[in-house]
């Protein structure tokens, strides 16, 4: 029950220390964005990469350099859809989900913050880390395509130009 015998122990334990080298110049191959905060497609990719690592280790019918190749796979499929989002806004609209204004001259824009199934105390939890007291001195809470809030306070809003390509949600009626 504890296991079938020493050999199986010993091939997990060089697999693992030989898969672990792999992964490691197969993440930093990949360059810094594949440790920023994920999006949807960044976390996919994150799990493949945990699977594909959980089946070289573990699955005797998978040699090493198989497993090295499926991991080589998914970090070039990786970076050649980053390198496509970069040059195709088609690509980009697949593959990554566009900003949305949650908050719009202190006023909260409930049909976006439904859309995105956000509640109202997420949006003023994050209004408050960024340190502001009054939701009518915020101009705009940016929900981020990585799930974390942008907060612009009135004073920081400037021109605006930050939120250019932001799907501005705050025509909302509610």
């Amino acid at each position: 029950m504890l296991f079938d015998s020493w050999d199986d122990l010993v091939r997990v334990l060089i697999m693992t220390g030989l898969a672990y080298l792999i992964l490691i110049a197969a993440v930093r191959a990949s360059g810094k964005r594949a440790l920023s905060k994920m999006n949807a497609f960044d976390l996919v990719v994150t799990v493949a990469l945990g699977s594909a690592l959980a089946t070289i280790l573990l699955n005797r019918r998978v040699a090493l350099l198989e497993g090295a190749t499926a991991l080589g796979m998914l970090v070039a499929l990786q970076f050649f859809t980053a390198w496509a989002s970069v040059r195709s806004g088609m690509v980009r609209r697949l593959v990554k989900a566009e900003p949305t204004v949650l908050l719009h001259q202190g006023r909260m824009l409930h049909e976006a913050m439904r859309r995105q199934r956000v509640a109202p105390d997420e949006v003023r939890q994050a209004v408050r880390a960024q340190g502001v007291g009054a939701m009518e001195d915020v101009q705009a809470v940016v929900l981020e395509t990585d799930g974390s809030f942008s907060v612009i306070s009135r004073s920081q809003y400037g021109s605006g130009t930050a939120l250019d390509n932001v799907e501005h949600a705050h025509r909302d009626p509610a």
